[in-house]
């Protein structure tokens, strides 16, 4: 339930070409299978397993309640896929989200999660997971202490403009990044997975003898402990990868951290900003630069997926009016959004300054469960509202109101242990009302407001397919 969650169609990379003459130009489908396969994995497993579990155990408190947590956050985006899938279905349209909450409850809503998204939700994903890179492909230089924070931010705004362009330039060339970088990740996570299963069977346990130790009981931070490992989850609102990547992936996360669990102290995780290169110094011996080069690959083709993903997102926004047309421009000679994806970088890299990379997991968590959780009660009011609207998926009315009552529970009780991050998030989106009623509420506006909102910066003869 996180920045990078991206809806079915626009998950399925869309390389733009010219069409004929009379359609000008479109965003055609042009992706075979494994590239495919490649975007969801890309997206699902990407930077969250590499830096979730220290915020996981820092708020469980207990390595019992954080491998509960890491089930519970797996089974919760199970449900929520499944939701989602009802909602992909019945409302077919690009935009995940913003489509589903237009439908439901109307133009403001939707607005305010397209402001959201633009400056909270997919940049600050965004830059979690550029600073993950960094952290990891520094750390061998700096083995006993972190790495430098401007060196860190250097690293990351590097690797953002740097996959922006690769985006902008050319559509084969965002996917042929992807392709070759899915497998370093699940590479990193079997190495891990492998060496913890041979450390348990060798009969040391004795970081486990007390999974319950020091459980937190404080509702607040049990929530924020959801945010750190639904984090980790982040991508699963695709309808063709719910009954097998879910599942999986949940199964891949659980034994990865029950590995970490074993051959790690908890000190030793709470203390590393790296878990996994902490886990390869001492376990893998001189094979322990390959952790960070398999860590550092894997963030590199998440942060590309999502960059790619995203962008598609704010295109479908201007083209609707919510945004300055501006941003909906295509680049006639390589036929892809870069207004979009330049901006979206722009707004990343201011994001990347702030330098605990928990308050941006929980900064983003909240805005990102807040407008989950508006979402669904969209599905339930249009259960009530539209009963006989076409559903060729429907799932037990069960699925939602848990999913409903479990978003409520992650959106209240952050608020009396995080404010900061809560107060600061509703801040934006409250901030996007007034906008709305200036921009696109209002009719009658004067020309030269019109002109600097962008309105007539007007795109025809192009077109999403």
């Amino acid at each position: 339930m996180a920045i990078k969650k991206i809806n079915a169609s626009a998950s399925e990379k869309e390389a733009l070409r010219p069409s004929g003459s009379n359609e000008g130009i479109k965003l055609k489908k042009e992706l075979g299978l494994l590239d495919g396969v490649a975007i969801i994995v890309g997206v699902i497993i990407g930077a969250g397993i590499f830096v979730s579990p220290k915020g996981v155990l820092k708020n469980s408190g207990s390595i019992g309640l954080g491998l509960i947590v890491w089930v519970l956050s797996g089974s919760l985006s199970m449900i929520g896929a499944l939701c989602y899938a009802e909602l992909g279905t019945m409302i077919p349209k690009s935009g995940g989200d913003y489509a589903y909450i237009s439908e439901a409850f109307g133009p403001l809503p939707a607005f305010l999660y397209l402001w959201v998204a633009l400056f909270v939700i997919v940049p600050t994903g965004n830059a979690i997971t550029a600073i993950t890179f960094a952290q990891y492909i520094l750390q061998p230089a700096w083995p006993t202490c972190e790495p430098p924070y401007e060196a860190v931010r250097l690293i990351a705004a590097l690797i953002t403009c740097l996959l922006t362009v690769i985006n902008c330039y050319n559509v084969k060339w965002a996917t042929r990044v992807q392709d070759i970088f899915m497998g370093t990740k699940i590479l990193a996570l079997v190495i891990i997975i492998l060496a913890g299963v041979w450390v348990l069977f060798s009969g040391n346990t004795d970081n486990i003898q007390a999974p319950m130790a020091d459980t937190t009981t404080e509702p607040g931070f049990i929530a924020l402990a959801f945010y750190s490992g639904l984090f980790s989850y982040s991508g699963w609102n695709l309808p063709k990868a719910i009954s097998i990547s879910m599942p999986l992936v949940t199964i891949i996360y659980v034994f990865t951290n029950i590995a970490y669990f074993v051959v790690l102290t908890k000190d030793e995780i709470l203390s590393s900003n790296a878990v996994a290169v902490t886990f390869g110094d001492k376990l893998l011996g001189v094979m322990s630069w390959t952790m960070p080069f398999f860590v550092a690959c894997s963030t590199f083709g998440a942060l590309n997926g999502a960059i790619f993903a995203s962008s598609r997102l704010f295109f479908v926004g201007a083209r609707n009016g919510h945004l300055p047309a501006a941003i909906a421009l295509i680049n006639v000679d390589k036929f892809t959004p870069v207004p979009s994806l330049v901006f979206l970088c722009i707004i990343t890299l201011v994001l990347l300054i702030i330098e605990d990379v928990y308050v941006l997991i929980n900064y983003l968590s909240f805005v990102e469960a807040l407008f989950t959780l508006l979402s669904v009660s969209g599905l339930l009011w249009l259960r009530y509202k539209r009963p006989d609207l076409e559903r060729p998926i429907k799932v037990n009315i069960i699925f939602p109101i848990i999913f409903f009552v479990i978003c409520l529970f992650l959106v209240i009780l952050p608020c009396y242990v995080s404010q900061l991050e809560v107060g600061v998030g509703l801040a934006f989106i409250i901030s996007g009302i007034p906008l709305y009623l200036i921009f696109i509420y209002w009719k009658n506006k004067p020309r030269w407001l019109v002109k600097s909102s962008g309105k007539y910066c007007i795109i025809t003869n192009c077109s999403l397919k």
